[in-house]
């Protein structure tokens, strides 16, 4: 797939235009995310950003309610849409993108450990702030000792660590950054696509050693992207 390297500013605008085209004003009540047949037929983004090549800007055919999945546009749409429920705390919003049965599941570094990463059903994640329970994450990169924390600290320092509506790079079932650790997304979540937000450093001083990434996984249903994991990835030893 072809990556997308965006500026920020440009990246805002274009979340700003995908949420609001993708994104109801009030979601409660909802059991499936926006349907992706709204993105109008001839809304294209604006100057400086790129569609992969082969996609198309229309979403669905006029006589079913399947998603064309080679259509990058409605991906990007719910991947920039979810990123900013992540931003806003907008657990409620955000519940509804979740899929209905396979739930959302966590992975704190770039390695995705199915036996062990904690899934969280949609109910779950909409009552995100009253859970006070410490869960078991996985275990500390270097140290080794067990990520012990609330779903809301677990959010602070292993999902939402960065404001990645402001990445400098996205990339459509791509990895834009990666260390040592194994990237084995793709094999754990078949049938699925993935948008990445990646930041490969804050600061050229650091040699790229501060790099930090927002992996959004989809599975395709009906005429919905539903999101079914998210994997944050980091420089480890």
């Amino acid at each position: 797939m072809k990556r997308f390297l965006i500026f920020p500013c440009i990246l805002s605008l274009v979340i700003g235009l995908l949420v609001g085209i993708l994104l109801p004003i009030d979601l409660s009540g909802q059991d499936a995310p926006p349907a992706v047949n709204s993105t109008p037929s001839n809304f294209t983004p604006p100057p400086g950003v790129s569609q992969p090549e082969g996609s198309s800007s229309s979403t669905l055919s006029a006589d079913t309610d399947t998603l064309d999945l080679e259509d990058n546009f409605p991906l990007l749409g719910s991947a920039c849409a979810v990123n900013r429920c992540l931003q806003q705390r907008s657990w409620a919003t955000l519940a509804a993108y979740v899929h209905p049965s396979r739930g959302v599941t966590f992975t704190p570094y770039s390695t995705v450990e199915p036996n062990s990463d904690l899934t969280f059903t949609a109910d779950q994640i909409k009552n995100l702030a009253q859970d006070q329970n410490v869960y078991t994450w996985g275990f500390e990169d270097g140290r080794g000792d067990p990520i012990q924390m609330t779903a809301i600290q677990y959010f602070e320092r292993y999902v939402y660590d960065r404001d990645y509506t402001q990445v400098p790079e996205i990339g459509i079932d791509q990895i834009m950054t990666s260390g040592n650790a194994l990237e084995n997304l793709t094999e754990v979540y078949t049938g699925c696509r993935f948008v990445d937000f990646s930041f490969p450093t804050s600061d050229p001083v650091n040699d790229g050693l501060d790099w930090s990434s927002l992996k959004l996984v989809f599975q395709p249903e009906g005429e919905h992207w539903y999101l079914v994991a998210i994997v944050h990835g980091e420089w480890t030893i």
